[in-house]
């Protein structure tokens, strides 16, 4: 959504839904052959976390609202309460992420609002610092 005062959002700015598409599928490829990661994630197949986590992230830059409106308020950590979220998972994450981020060739200072959101998100979510 464009704001005419305030300009683009950074969802238009990076490419809108395809760029995030091209993130989580990408961040989805480590993940599933991630020996701690992949039991994280119940369904057999991908698909359905790698939209829910599109969605959410397009949301959270400023694109459409899918994510709420289908799922409601994000509370990413009460999601993510269920499952071991130790620092080794935590480091995990971050590297398969910063692989697929790494993929998409974006703007500087794009790359690093995102990378510094996805880190302090990370870290968010430990639950555990048990292994």
């Amino acid at each position: 959504m464009t704001d005419a005062a305030l300009g683009p959002s950074f969802y238009e700015t990076v490419g809108g839904r395809a760029t995030f598409e091209r993130l989580v599928a990408e961040f989805y490829r480590g993940v599933a052959d991630d020996p701690v990661l992949r039991p994280m994630y119940p369904e057999e197949d991908l698909a359905p976390a790698a939209e829910r986590l599109t969605m959410f992230l397009e949301q959270y830059w400023g694109g459409p609202g899918t994510y709420s409106e289908q799922r409601g308020h994000p509370r990413l950590r009460l999601r993510h309460q269920p499952f071991k979220v130790n620092p080794d998972a935590r480091d995990r994450w971050l590297a398969h992420m910063r692989h697929a981020l790494d993929t998409l060739d974006l703007p500087p200072l794009a790359e690093e609002t995102l990378w510094d959101y996805l880190q302090r998100a990370a870290f968010a979510m430990v639950n555990t610092f048990e292994d």
